[in-house]
């Protein structure tokens, strides 16, 4: 086990080391140089597309739905605990990072989303299928020739996994321990019930997932954003020393014990990408749902995805930790954390401080609304993952198996899985960064061609490329 153990923690630094950093954001980069920051120049358009009336495609879910669902798997316990360990960890300066990471890979999500709507299918269900395994194998071999199908299996195959673990097992276990925590419901009961909750979703396929996730993911995210402004509302004046040391520390290693600039950066950019899944390839295949034909309106839609995800829900979490006072720089520059907490106990504690006897509260609601949204989404993906390799039949067997991964989840201790989960999630994005490069002209092309876009007075939307 001990073995195991060892090649897995050497695989996942692998997955999540430097090398896949720069990649990743090195990918994000290059998209949004050759879209000319798409992701900037359209954001207002971006809001206007996602509640416009006019899309029309075949898809199986609207626009807007598509962005929920996908921001059903990302908005999770990243935004709570990953913004803590990265501020515990790196510093301060950790989150500025994360804003650089998310400000390009919203052009990342851009590309992801225009190349899943362009090279999707229809399955013998009459649903659409995309996302990175279609597009690395239509789109590469229209480009370069040759099969490219065993790449597509190798995300599809990522991901399954993945899905078990970041997005059932991970979910699970994090929903029964703040309620065994914070409530003293037993792991058991809290199994079941979510279980159940699930299976009642995931039994209605996409559209039923898409109904839940448009309504719970605008509210959790309400949720959570109203209790942070209250929390900073009150603590007001701490505000402008919180962005200090953001900045401060960004570019100094002083805060951060044994004086490693990489490690402030490491931490920002692997908790930021980590939170928003940009280049990962998981969102795009939410997207391939949508009822939208026209890529550039969708890719653009997908950009808000990561501004969202990190530059609001988890700058609210991080600058809440940082106005509490629980972080602290000391005389001699280096960081102190109160108590040692990290991780959910660190924001829990923040939340805490400043609205006591009920930020506790908060931040464990939020944790439930954030895991239970992330089993939706994930299921989905790992649904069409295994569809890619064994076709629409296997879905039953891969319900089943979903529910059972979410019910022992809840119930064991799953440190391994953490890791296995990380790993797996991480290897699905070098498939998705090769056809993202690979078949990068087409995502300027596309961002080229819609750059006279214009929203006449009445709405109605003029594109060039419609």
């Amino acid at each position: 086990m001990e073995l195991f153990s060892n090649i897995v923690s050497a695989v996942n630094s692998f997955a999540w080391g430097p090398v896949m950093i720069i990649f990743l954001v090195g990918t994000g980069i290059f998209l949004s140089i050759g879209t000319g920051f798409v992701q900037f120049r359209k954001l207002g358009q971006a809001f206007h597309l996602l509640f416009s009336k006019d899309h029309k495609g075949s898809g199986d879910i609207t626009p807007f739905q598509a962005l929920m669902t996908s921001l059903s798997a990302t908005i999770g316990t990243g935004n709570i605990a990953g913004v803590a360990t990265a501020i515990a960890l790196g510093g301060p300066g950790a989150v500025f990072w994360m804003w650089m990471t998310a400000a390009v890979g919203g052009a990342t999500k851009f590309g992801e989303a225009v190349l899943a709507i362009r090279y999707r299918e229809t399955n013998d269900l009459g649903e659409q299928s995309g996302g990175p395994m279609y597009y690395i194998k239509n789109g590469m071999k229209e480009k370069f020739g040759g099969s490219w199908g065993w790449l597509g299996w190798l995300f599809a195959f990522f991901g399954i996994f993945a899905s078990f673990g970041i997005g059932s097992m991970v979910q699970s276990n994090s929903v029964a321990g703040a309620l065994s925590t914070g409530f003293n419901v037993p792991p058991i009961a809290t199994g079941l019930v979510l279980t159940l909750l699930t299976a009642l979703v995931i039994l209605g396929g996409i559209k039923s997932i898409a109904n839940v996730t448009s309504k719970v993911v605008p509210f959790m995210a309400l949720f959570f954003i109203v209790g942070s402004l209250a929390v900073l509302i009150s603590n007001a004046a701490g505000i402008p020393d919180a962005f200090l040391m953001i900045f401060r520390n960004a570019f100094s290693s002083s805060a951060v014990s044994g004086g490693l600039i990489g490690t402030v950066i490491r931490f920002g950019v692997a908790r930021g990408v980590f939170s928003n899944e940009a280049g990962l390839g998981s969102a795009p295949i939410a997207h391939a749902a949508s009822a939208n034909n026209n890529s550039y309106t969708q890719g653009v839609i997908a950009s808000l995805g990561s501004f969202i995800d990190t530059l609001i829900i988890c700058t609210m979490t991080a600058l809440v930790i940082l106005v509490s006072g629980l972080v602290t720089i000391g005389a001699d520059g280096l960081m102190v954390v109160s108590g040692g907490l990290n991780g959910a106990a660190l924001t829990s504690e923040a939340f805490e401080a400043s609205l006591p006897g009920l930020g506790k509260y908060l931040v464990s609601f939020g944790l439930i609304f954030f895991a239970f949204s992330t089993i939706l989404g994930w299921f989905y993906y790992g649904s069409k993952c295994l569809e890619y390799i064994a076709g629409t039949k296997s879905i039953v067997i891969y319900k089943i198996a979903f529910l059972i991964t979410s019910l022992a989840g809840a119930v064991m201790k799953i440190s391994i899985v953490w890791d296995l989960s990380d790993t797996f999630n991480g290897l699905m994005a070098i498939p998705n960064l090769i056809a993202l490069i690979a078949l990068s002209s087409i995502i300027f092309k596309t961002a080229r061609d819609s750059q006279d876009t214009r929203i006449k007075a009445n709405g109605k939307i003029i594109l060039k490329n419609s």
